[in-house]
């Protein structure tokens, strides 16, 4: 099968396509044919060399996939031969074949291509166990998101108006600023040049966000504790302006603040399959409905993985990224 690796640490350059085995199948496992892969940034980082693949995690790129399941493996009973499925995997995902614990396969929501199927599963994953089971994010609460035409973000967006929340949605410029709003965010900043703190009051009648999910860090922490609402909770699944900070942390007391944080890719498959599970009952239906769906930006040939890759670090997307095998 065809698999795209880093062959050093470096630029979009370093990707290549070698010819791999097809991989071996262990207890629970399934084979999916793989007929696209979402392209994410934690794929950039680890092609920069710094987020390897967890211990006996293959070295080939790739967290999410959709595609048909080909092979099972011992007591794997979840999925039929021939399903279409999508996954979250720890690895291997950039390839014509690719293994995925079958407790974090669900199938593809009814309506929805393999492209867009592709898009689900790292940031619906990322944002249901950020936003609203760490975050507690209820119907008529305010979340406030920032880099809300990323994919997280307009996965973020797009989801939490589905569960009846207000957003407010942080972003690069006016143009992508207007973009959350026509994704359905009540309010979108442009922070390079207007106060999201100040906007964010104003359009709470004071009150502030209920929920932050943050993926900048750095000096946002103090801020995002400046515009947080009373009983606020804020949650931190990144941090690309830095992962240390002087904060006052008198906010954090004053206003009862929960300042929480996670990662995906490490935790097991069990607890990956609690993520999955929550996602079928309460997502899946909205999918099928219609009532939200992944943002596609680009789709790239598997061939052409760094373009894909050059694509998320230009930082002009909006939406996913996908590769397509």
């Amino acid at each position: 099968m065809r698999a795209v690796v880093a062959v050093r640490p470096g630029g979009p350059e370093v990707l290549q396509v070698e010819m791999r085995p097809r991989p071996d199948l262990g207890t629970r496992e399934i084979l999916v044919r793989v007929r696209a892969a979402g392209v994410n940034r934690p794929d950039v980082h680890q092609r920069q060399g710094n987020y390897p693949p967890p211990p006996g995690v293959t070295d080939v790129l790739g967290l999410e996939i959709a595609g048909e399941v080909v092979a099972l493996g011992p007591n794997a009973g979840l999925h039929r031969l021939g399903e279409r499925v999508t996954a979250l995997v720890p690895g291997g995902g950039y390839a014509d074949y690719c293994v995925a614990h079958e407790t974090n396969a669900l199938p593809i929501p009814a309506g929805l291509s393999a492209i867009e199927a592709a898009a689900i599963p790292e940031t619906y994953f990322t944002v249901w166990t950020n936003v609203f089971s760490r975050g507690g994010l209820k119907a008529g609460e305010t979340l406030l998101v920032h880099g809300g035409t990323s994919g997280i973000g307009t996965t973020a967006i797009t989801l939490a108006k589905a569960f009846g929340a207000h957003v407010v949605a942080t972003a690069g410029s006016d143009e992508k600023a207007a973009q959350c709003e026509r994704l359905g965010a009540d309010l979108g900043v442009n922070h390079r040049k207007d106060d999201f703190v100040a906007l964010t009051h104003q359009a709470t009648a004071g009150r502030g966000a209920d929920v932050i999910l943050d993926m900048v860090g750095g000096d946002y922490v103090e801020r995002n504790y400046a515009v947080a609402a009373l009983d606020g909770r804020i949650v931190q699944i990144a941090f690309l302006k830095g992962q240390k900070a002087t904060v006052d942390l008198r906010p954090l007391m004053v206003k009862r603040l929960i300042h929480t944080g996670s990662t995906l890719r490490p935790r097991s498959p069990a607890e990956k399959a609690v993520i999955a599970e929550a996602l079928k009952a309460k997502v899946w239906p909205l999918l099928e409905a219609g009532r939200c769906k992944p943002i596609i930006d680009s789709v790239f040939p598997l061939a052409e993985a760094s373009k894909a890759h050059e694509r998320i670090e230009s930082a002009d997307h909006v939406g996913k990224v996908v590769l397509r095998t």
